[in-house]
Parts: structure tokens; C-alpha cells; sequence
């Protein structure tokens, strides 16, 4: 693989799954403790379960990335959305939102141009890794975009935007084209 255009895509993919990560953050900054519990419905998750499920994933895909398959024998992915018997503090689910990210960049920041060829394992199925990546990228996006939700819904009209405010078009693209001078 052309290494400039690897490390292009690499790069790229870190640039966005970083975002994604501070859009969740952003919301966390907006709620109580209890708020993470929240469930809009019977079917529907919470914000500490979508947590528990995007960290418990991230620790799993993304440790031996490269040499072991990336669903970890240890992993209990049913556990990940069943929180009847457990209760975790903000912190401790900050704590482990933050694990599943500092594997996932991690991993990604180790990566070669060359390694997106190789082939690796999710469930025996085999993949590129550059496939692999972007499987992730879309799912952990996904995932982001329900806790921002959650988040909305809860928080009502005090909910502070995480992106352009609604009416705010025309003045984030004045700002834009000032900085970028185009």
C-alpha cells in the first residue's frame, strides 16, 4: 500500500473517531449520575449500558489487534447490556469509557500503512484491517450519536450544543471561511 496515503487514512480515522469521543464527553460534562440510567424505553439502552458496551467492544477489537481475534474469549458481551445487578458511579463509567478509547487510539496510532493489508479476525471471520477499522468506525459513531441523544432528551431545553446550534448556519460558515481565508 502507498505508505503516504496508509498513513492519510490513518491519520483521518483518528482525527474522526477523536471527535466522536469529545462528542460523548460533551455530553457526559451535561449530566447528573443518574442521568446515565435514563432509558427512553423498555428496548431502548442506557447511557452507562451504551458505555459498558462501546468500551467492553473497544477492549476486545482492539488489543492484539493485529494477532489475536477481536472477540476476546473473556469478553461477555451479554453482560455488557444488562444492568440489573450492577450500578456504577459516574466516575467509574467515565473510567471505563476512557479505557476503551485509550485501547482503541492506541492501537490505531501503532498501526503502519502496511498493516491495513493484513488480514485479522473478528468471530473467525476473516478481514482486512483497514475493513476491520472501518467497521468501527461506523459502529462507534452510531453508538455516540445515542448517548448525544439520550443526552438531548434528558437535559430538554438546557442542553448545551455539542456542534452548529440550530440558527447558527450562516455565522459558523462566516467563522469558517475567516479562518480558512476561502
Amino acid at each position: 500500500m502507498n505508505t503516504s496515503l496508509g498513513q492519510a487514512y490513518l491519520d483521518s480515522v483518528i482525527k474522526r473517531l477523536t471527535t466522536y469521543k469529545m462528542l460523548g464527553e460533551g455530553t457526559f460534562m451535561q449530566l447528573e449520575e443518574k442521568d446515565f440510567y435514563y432509558t427512553p424505553g423498555k428496548s431502548s439502552n442506557s447511557i452507562a449500558i451504551i458505555i459498558r458496551h462501546l468500551s467492553g467492544n473497544m477492549i476486545s477489537r482492539w488489543t492484539n489487534f493485529l494477532t489475536e481475534d477481536g472477540e476476546k474469549p473473556g469478553r461477555n458481551r451479554e453482560t455488557e447490556f444488562s444492568l440489573q445487578e450492577q450500578h456504577y458511579t459516574r466516575d467509574q463509567l467515565i473510567e471505563q469509557w476512557d479505557q476503551g478509547w485509550d485501547c482503541l487510539l492506541g492501537t490505531l496510532r501503532s498501526l503502519t500503512a502496511d498493516d491495513l493489508l493484513r488480514t485479522i479476525h473478528i468471530r473467525h471471520e476473516p478481514l482486512l484491517a483497514v475493513d476491520a477499522i472501518n467497521r468501527q468506525l461506523a459502529h462507534y459513531p452510531h453508538h455516540v450519536g445515542q448517548i448525544v441523544y439520550i443526552g438531548k432528551m434528558i437535559r430538554g431545553d438546557n442542553w448545551q450544543s455539542l456542534s452548529i446550534p440550530r440558527g447558527g448556519s450562516d455565522q459558523f460558515n462566516r467563522q469558517m471561511k475567516e479562518q480558512h481565508g476561502r
